[in-house]
């Protein structure tokens, strides 16, 4: 061969594989694509072992944060559970008050004709070669289908262009909406017309209330995504711990009763506005509760440790289902593969400000349960304390994945400090929106600004000296209130 031949060649040769080389951030498309396992858990606080509470039994969600990633200051952008999944699916703020809304996803997405931009970042996995299974409640409808809570079902997709599939079992509730407020007998928080209680020991086995035939069903197409030739994205949205608190009585029987925790601030904090909180109308709608929760007194000890003792029953509940999908990825030989997520779409007061429910832009009701185990890049057993967003989830996803993305979130990848959680340049805020207010938080500080008439309208909390916010301080300390202002500005998406 000649030499200027041979030279061209080479020249040819070496600017392919320049050009071939893939982007930073992206994974090589030339080797197996991750799949993941999303699962959604309502309600669900960090009321768990891993997040350092040893009175809660949930040995298999602290496994995988054993072998994973546990992020101890997650927070949801919006703490009601509609509008809170819109964020995480679209990756974005709120930016009218029809983004506060459970109606979040019915009202932005539901009905529109496909466009260029992804409707979620299930979408986009789908448009990338992903197939995707959806089981439960993942947007805000129960079973991702559009109909109301006494209606028969519909066939209307809440999102219509996510799924390659969308399933669930009823079981004998006979609906989605059924399913979620459903007893062990059969009844519903509808059917009884809300002569119900807030909780129920049911004298059942796993399968006596929705979320074990959830995961029998996800136990059953993770067999069938086995076999595809395709990585898979598969959503399994539990409904537990979500009101009513019911769950098998195995799982109330791992506590002592007269050992649970009280709240650990059961009064309004100091120089509050009660506006600020709520009277916890949808905890007292169920009608037979022994007594109803309000702010002009916390309910009785007895009662306090009686629902407390019901909701943690229930994260007992959910975290069994969950372990059985992690055995099963196990058993499957899909587990080194596999993206698994953990997610809680906003915490719950359980009386903490007096409060039982969430609906506020306080700690409580924000900070939610937030674990990931991604192979190859989250190591065993690390914890995060740096501030991270709901909105975060899907461009760390789309990372994880090796997905490219054409099209811009609020939201930024997990990723570097999932490598390297001592990372320093990493902008510690996050963003709460509820009850006409503006929620920042820092690594130490909250501050919240309302727009309202009721004073005080601005509210600090130092997360360093009171972790429970027990004490509005913006009024002694106007020098750090100004300080935070810029960075709270830049959460001010025009809301209000």
């Amino acid at each position: 061969m000649k030499p200027k031949i041979y030279h061209l060649l080479l020249l040819l040769l070496l600017n392919f594989l320049s050009c071939s080389r893939p982007i930073a951030g992206i994974a090589d498309k030339t080797q197996e694509q991750p799949n993941v396992l999303f699962i959604c858990v309502d309600d669900l606080r960090p009321e768990l072992g891993c997040y350092g509470k040893e009175y809660i039994h949930s040995p298999n969600i602290d496994k995988l944060a054993a072998e994973g990633v546990a992020f101890t200051n997650h927070f949801v952008q919006v703490p009601t559970c509609g509008a809170s999944r819109f964020s995480m699916l679209s990756g974005m703020l709120p930016e009218t008050t029809g983004h506060l809304s459970n109606e979040a996803c019915h009202k932005f997405i539901s009905g529109h004709p496909e466009t260029e931009k992804p409707e979620t970042f299930i979408h986009h996995l789908k448009r990338n070669g992903y197939y995707t299974v959806g089981i439960g409640k993942i947007s805000h409808y129960t079973d991702g289908l559009l109909y109301g809570y006494t209606d028969p079902v519909s066939t209307e997709r809440e999102l219509p262009h996510s799924w390659n599939e969308l399933e669930f079992n009823s079981g004998k509730w006979g609906t989605g909406w059924n399913a979620f407020f459903g007893y062990a007998n059969g009844e519903n928080r509808q059917s009884m017309n809300r002569q119900v209680k807030p909780y129920e020991m049911g004298d059942v086995d796993d399968l006596g209330y929705p979320d074990g035939l959830t995961a029998n069903l996800a136990i059953e197409k993770l067999n069938e995504l086995k076999e595809k030739d395709k990585p898979f994205f598969l959503g399994v949205g539990f409904f537990k711990p979500h009101l009513p608190f019911n769950a098998p009585k195995k799982y109330w029987d791992l506590y002592n009763e007269h050992e649970i925790p009280l709240p650990q601030y059961p009064d309004i904090p100091e120089h509050v506005n009660s506006a600020s909180l709520h009277g916890s109308g949808e905890f007292n709608g169920y009608k037979l509760g022994e007594e109803t929760a309000s702010l002009n007194a916390p309910v009785s000890d007895d009662y306090a440790r009686k629902v407390r003792h019901a909701y943690f029953a229930c994260v007992s509940y959910i975290d069994a289902q969950v372990g059985k999908l992690l055995d099963e990825l196990d058993k499957l030989g899909l587990a080194e593969n596999t993206i698994v997520v953990v997610w809680g779409d906003h915490g719950w007061h359980l009386g903490d400000q007096r409060v039982w429910g969430k609906h506020t832009i306080f700690e409580r009701a924000l900070k939610s349960a937030f674990i990931v185990r991604a192979p190859n890049v989250s190591g065993e057993g690390k914890t995060i304390e740096h501030v991270v967003s709901t909105v975060d989830i899907y461009p760390t996803l789309m990372e994880l994945c090796g997905v490219e993305m054409q099209h811009q979130t609020d939201g930024k990848s997990l990723v570097p400090i999932m490598k390297n959680p001592l990372l320093q340049n990493w902008e510690e805020a996050s963003y709460g929106y509820y009850r006409n207010g503006i929620s920042l938080r820092t690594n130490r500080y909250r501050l919240t600004k309302y727009f309202r008439e009721q004073q005080p309208s601005v509210e600090l909390y130092d997360h360093q000296t009171d972790p429970d916010e027990t004490k509005n301080i913006a009024a002694e300390n106007p020098e750090i209130v100004e300080q935070l202002m810029p960075l709270w500005e830049k959460g001010n998406t025009g809301l209000y």
